[in-house]
């Protein structure tokens, strides 16, 4: 019974996380494949630094430039320019870097989030990035202290404050590893596993040829939760599927087409 409660903290904890990036975030705020409603943008600005850990302009900027730029010397995280390995410090630096210009209003950084209507939050202007995950390991030793149960209380945390892990493998795996249904200038990939593991987020071939749908799945087989969750949150009313943005469906035709 421990290790199932420990299981379903973990597993609300992480997607929580990954509703806040790959929905709000990713598919909402900056790509626009899904518009949320003006209380969501709101409530999820003034929110996503503490869930995630994460500045949501700062993390939507960061993910702009990457577009832009994709798998190129001034892409922010490619594993063109290091390594695999390499991402997972390359994306911090890259964070660091966006908040900071956005910061000093550096025209670059403003440019790329200049249709976003709220600042960054006040956690980073005031240099208290580390506050929200001081704060969720602060409530995980709690747990631990208070019950014993210390296992629950790194669940908690590592389930709240996963993301670092999966940008790496979205943005390192997902550009280095899998096939492609798309020609792409970059080298994205369809990782089936990473997007298993976060909510389609691994189908980057598909995702960098159609950036603004919805939904990352193109052939029968894929499977992308997080569409699925777009559309339990319109259902809810939280948000509205740009439908005529979505990824064409997959056919046999347009299959052969493409080989042609």
């Amino acid at each position: 019974m421990y290790l199932f409660i420990c299981v379903a903290v973990f597993l609300s904890a992480y997607m929580l996380n990954s509703i806040y990036i790959s929905i709000f975030y990713h598919r909402g705020l900056c790509h626009r494949s899904v518009t949320l409603t003006p209380a969501m943008v709101r409530f999820v600005a003034a929110t996503g630094n503490w869930v995630t850990g994460l500045d949501p302009k700062g993390w939507i900027c960061m993910h702009r430039l990457h577009h832009t730029h994709s798998d190129t010397l001034e892409d922010p995280h490619s594993p063109r320019n290091g390594g695999i390995l390499s991402v997972f410090r390359a994306q911090h630096k890259s964070y660091e870097r966006v908040l900071v210009g956005l910061h000093r209003k550096e025209a670059k950084y403003l440019a790329a989030v200049a249709d976003l209507d709220f600042p960054v939050h006040w956690l980073n202007t005031k240099r208290l990035w580390l506050l929200p995950l001081g704060l969720h390991l602060a409530i995980g030793i709690a747990i631990g202290l208070f019950s014993g149960l210390w296992a629950l209380g790194f669940c908690y945390t590592a389930g709240l404050m996963c993301h670092p892990i999966q940008g790496w493998l979205v943005n390192s795996f997902g550009h280095a590893h899998g096939p492609r249904n798309f020609d792409t200038p970059d080298d994205s990939r369809n990782n089936v596993w990473i997007a298993y593991l976060i909510l389609g987020e691994g189908y980057q071939n598909n995702h960098h040829a159609y950036p603004a749908s919805a939904k990352f799945a193109y052939k029968p087989w894929e499977f992308d939760l997080g569409y699925w969750l777009c559309l339990c949150c319109e259902k809810a009313g939280l948000l509205t599927i740009n439908r005529e943005m979505l990824i064409p469906r997959y056919t046999k035709k347009r299959a052969r087409d493409k080989a042609a």
